[in-house]
C-alpha cells in the first residue's frame, strides 16, 4: 500500500480512526446482548417467596403409660422398640405429694410404679405397645408381679380420654375370647389424671445394673422374650440382639 503525505489528516488516519469506531461498536453490541440475556434468564426464573421465621415442622409423638410390675423390668423392654423415642419411669394414680419411691412403697398411696412410653405413631401404634405389654408381664396377676406384691404392682393402662379406654377395653376383651391366658385378664384401666417422674437413680436402672440380681432374675427374662417374639418390631442395633439372646 502506498503511503499518504498527509500525517494528521491523511486517510491512512482517517481509516484507523474508523477501525477504532467499528470495534468500539463491535464491543457494545456484544455487551448489551449479554445484557438482555441476562434479563431474560431473569425474568424466566420463577420468584420463590421468602417466608418469615419459617419453623421445621415438629415430628408428631403420641403417649401411653402403662404399669406391669416392677418399672425397671417394664422401661428395659420398651426401650428396645423401634418407634419409641423416649421411656421414663415413675407413678401413676395418686398425688403428688405421695409420689416418691418411699411413700409408694407402702402400697397405701393408690400409685403403682408405672412407665411413661412417648413414641413415634407413625412408626409403631399404639396396639402393637399394647401387645407387648400383654406379654412383657402377668397380666392375670392381681396386686403384684412375680416377688414383688401391693396394689403399687397392679397391671394398668392409664388412658387420656374415652376412646383410649374403648380401645383398651376392646384389646382385653379379644385376649380373654381366644383364652391368651389361663386365667381372666385383671388388667385395670384407669384414667391418667397425671404422670410423676421418678427418682432419676431409678431411669434405666437395667440398662445401667444389668449385673444386679434382680435385673437378671426378674428383668432379663422378659427382654429376652420380646427381643425372639418381635425381632421385627426392634431398633436396628437391637435385632443383633434378638440373634444371640445371651447379649
Amino acid at each position: 500500500m502506498r503511503r499518504s503525505t498527509f500525517v494528521s489528516g491523511s486517510r491512512w488516519a482517517l481509516a484507523c480512526l474508523a477501525c477504532l469506531v467499528c470495534v468500539e461498536a463491535w464491543f457494545a453490541g456484544l455487551a448489551h446482548a449479554a445484557t438482555a440475556a441476562v434479563d431474560q434468564v431473569d425474568q424466566a426464573a420463577p420468584v420463590r417467596p421468602v417466608e418469615p421465621n419459617a419453623k421445621p415442622e415438629k415430628r408428631k409423638t403420641a403417649q401411653l403409660v402403662v404399669a406391669g410390675g416392677c418399672f425397671w423390668c417394664t422401661e428395659a423392654v420398651y426401650e428396645e422398640l423401634d418407634g419409641v423415642l423416649t421411656v421414663v419411669s415413675g407413678y401413676a394414680g395418686g398425688t403428688p405429694d405421695t409420689a416418691n419411691y418411699r411413700a409408694v412403697s407402702t402400697g397405701t398411696t393408690k400409685h403403682a410404679e408405672a412407665i411413661e412410653i412417648v413414641y413415634d405413631p407413625t412408626r409403631i401404634t399404639r396396639e402393637q405397645l399394647l401387645e407387648v405389654f400383654f406379654d412383657a408381664h402377668d397380666p392375670t396377676q392381681l396386686n403384684r408381679q412375680g416377688p414383688d406384691v401391693g396394689t403399687q404392682y397392679r397391671s394398668a393402662i392409664f388412658y387420656a380420654g374415652p376412646e383410649e379406654k374403648a380401645a383398651a377395653q376392646q384389646i382385653i376383651d379379644r385376649l380373654n375370647a381366644d383364652k391368651k391366658f389361663r386365667k381372666p385378664i385383671v388388667t385395670t384401666l384407669e384414667p391418667l389424671e397425671k404422670f410423676f417422674p421418678a427418682e432419676e437413680y431409678h431411669q434405666d436402672y437395667a440398662a445401667r445394673k444389668p449385673l444386679d440380681p434382680y435385673v437378671r432374675q426378674s428383668s432379663t427374662p422378659k427382654v429376652i422374650k420380646v427381643r425372639k417374639k418381635y425381632a421385627d418390631w426392634l431398633k436396628a442395633k437391637e435385632k443383633d440382639k434378638s440373634r444371640n439372646p445371651a447379649n
